[in-house]
């Protein structure tokens, strides 16, 4: 395994790999990995002569200090799972400044309307950083694949329109939601959460299977009205939002279209902690 901090050694590296025609792929990260991270590799491991794994704590998609400030950095751990993972690995763990440079602002895109709804209207600016820091991922390592998981799934949808927007020569893989046991998704905030909240947390991912099961049967409203009153009184679990979205503009619908791919989106807290998760409703 490879370590990189500075973006020109692994420019050179990455380089000499592609002029020996060699497939390179990227799977951005934030630390703190879980197995959803695991499985991420693994694909990229199967489809790519050489993968990249960056850790990077991306200040720019935070709007709130605190959450940047509690966001879980155990990079000395990581780097121990990522060797027994794949004997193969390049990681690159940046600094701010090193990847951004000077000054770590994030740009202003235009995603289409993809930024201004669900996580766009709860987390201010958040989907500049996540395409600022994408972005200068895909410029410094030029991967011919990137891989992302679908839990969030509205990024991965702004990320493929980043990379449309930009004409950038890489394909945007997405990557099956992992769950616990239980079947809360796999997430690094998970860790975050006492035991139990995170026993409890369960309940988004129950209430997502009801939503795909009523979805065939009721409206879209009818579905939002329920969950939202499963939600009222609970005693664990606060709603942020919950909503049904077409699959590809994300946009939230009030009744269903034939030919059209829709899916439950909802964002919950347990206890101060922030959970995303979200489903197909059809297939």
């Amino acid at each position: 395994m490879q370590i990189f901090k500075e973006k020109e050694a692994l420019k050179s590296t990455l380089e000499g790999l592609r002029s020996d025609g060699k497939i390179i792929g990227l799977v951005p990260t934030m630390g703190a990995l879980h197995e959803g991270h695991f499985s991420l590799v693994k694909r990229a491991a199967l489809e790519c002569d050489r993968v990249v794994v960056s850790i990077f704590v991306n200040p720019t998609q935070f709007d709130n200090p605190e959450d940047l400030e509690k966001y879980p950095r155990t990079l000395e751990k990581d780097l121990e799972l990522l060797q027994q993972a794949e004997e193969n690995l390049i990681v690159f763990v940046p600094t701010a400044n090193e990847l951004y440079g000077q000054a770590v602002v994030s740009e202003h895109f235009n995603f289409g309307g993809l930024e201004k709804v669900m996580e766009g209207r709860y987390r201010n600016g958040h989907f500049d950083g996540v395409g600022t820091v994408i972005k200068l991922l895909f410029e410094t390592i030029r991967p011919h694949k990137a891989f992302f998981g679908e839990k969030d799934f509205q990024q991965l949808q702004i990320i493929r329109k980043l990379s449309e927007n930009l004409q950038l020569p890489v394909e945007i893989v997405g990557c099956p939601i992992l769950r616990e046991d239980s079947g809360l998704a796999r997430s690094s905030r998970n860790e975050r959460l006492s035991e139990q909240h995170r026993e409890k947390a369960a309940f988004i991912y129950q209430t997502l299977l009801k939503s795909r099961e009523l979805f065939g049967t009721k409206s879209a409203e009818y579905i939002t009205q329920w969950v939202k009153e499963q939600f009222k009184n609970h005693p664990f679990l606060k709603l942020e939002y919950f909503e049904i979205a077409n699959t590809k503009t994300l946009q939230t619908i009030n009744h269903k279209t034939k030919g059209n791919q829709y899916r439950a989106f909802i964002a919950a807290y347990a206890g101060d902690v922030r959970l995303i998760d979200n489903m197909p409703l059809n297939n």
